[in-house]
């Protein structure tokens, strides 16, 4: 894998209930609607579920997913591809934080962060 080894954890506020969060990060339909930038493979299930596998594409660039843990408060992802690493996802009631490793040519602390504005966003104006 060519690229640089990055480390990223960060965690916000966001003005939500636990439920809301989880069903954001957890449901692909609500995904798509927030994760700005990927494009996600057919055939997506209504809910990740350890050992589903698939593919989101940033511009040209593949990721493979293959979802490792899912619990009530976090999901951890196994990546492959443009980012060879994991990506793991905590929340509770207000908050939510975000771990990034891997090897990437891709600027993945600046990616996290949009991320992370977006969903905040996207709770926000599902609450209205």
């Amino acid at each position: 894998m060519l690229g640089n080894f990055q480390q990223s954890q960060l965690r916000i506020e966001i003005e939500a209930p636990t439920d809301a969060i989880r069903d954001s990060l957890l449901h692909p339909v609500q995904l798509e609607k927030w994760l700005l930038g990927q494009r996600f493979a057919p055939g997506m299930p209504e809910e990740l579920l350890p050992g589903f596998q698939f593919t989101t594409w940033t511009g040209p660039v593949s990721i493979h997913h293959q979802v490792e843990v899912v619990k009530s408060n976090c999901l951890r992802l196994l990546l492959s591809g443009g980012i060879d690493g994991f990506h793991e996802w905590y929340w509770g009631e207000g908050w939510v934080q975000s771990r990034l490793e891997g090897v990437s040519l891709l600027p993945l602390n600046l990616g996290q962060t949009l991320s992370l504005l977006s969903l905040r966003q996207f709770l926000a104006t599902q609450g209205r």
